[in-house]
């Protein structure tokens, strides 16, 4: 009797190997052919759980949105509200494997959804969703004088900063220096915002 595979973990194994292929060999090696050659499937069999190269791709962008939300909604809601931003932000950072190759794929994919409408779509979607994320976690840990929405875009941009450094110089940007940036950045918004000193003319 063949075996019967649940079709939901047919799909993430198939991201998961899209994953794989635009780490090792790039974006643009992530063909059917070659996604269903690293699976261990044949491209019928593949096609039989994404109709087109096109589902699959989005299907793999979708995985990283998901597995972050996923984390984080488990974590605890209680506590100190900078240990809790702490917690959330850990999980938008490459500070492990798992971490690690979301990053990748995700920055892989951005470039591809410039041209591609779906992924754009979702790109636009995990967007929104940190830059929401991020106000939410300045709204209880600024201190006075500070706007929330400037806070936010600045936190927005430090974690995407952390990322790109983190892709591209692990050895240099490791998982300690991107939790002590986080931490002094955390540590600064509660701070008063200071008057910018008048320029002598």
């Amino acid at each position: 009797m063949p075996k019967v595979v649940d079709p939901r973990i047919r799909r993430r194994e198939l991201a998961e190997a899209v994953w794989r292929v635009v780490r090792r060999d790039g974006l643009e090696h992530a063909s059917v052919r070659n996604v269903a050659r690293e699976a261990r499937l044949s491209m019928g069999s593949l096609r039989h759980y994404f109709a087109s190269q096109s589902e699959l791709m989005a299907f793999a962008l979708r995985l990283v949105i998901d597995g972050i939300e996923q984390r984080i909604a488990a974590l605890p809601s209680d506590g100190d509200p900078r240990q809790r931003a702490a917690r959330v932000l850990a999980e938008l950072l490459p500070l492990d494997d798992q971490r690690r190759a979301e990053n990748e794929v995700w920055l892989a994919f951005t470039a591809r959804a410039m041209t591609d409408p779906e992924l754009r779509a979702l790109r636009d979607e995990g967007y929104d969703m940190l830059r929401a994320g991020c106000r939410g976690l300045v709204a209880g840990l600024i201190g006075p004088g500070r706007d929330p929405e400037r806070e936010a875009a600045r936190l927005h941009a430090l974690l995407d900063g952390l990322a790109v450094h983190a892709a591209v110089r692990p050895d240099v940007d490791t998982p300690d220096a991107l939790r002590a940036v986080i931490a002094d950045h955390l540590s600064e918004l509660r701070a008063p915002r200071t008057t910018d000193a008048p320029t002598r003319s």
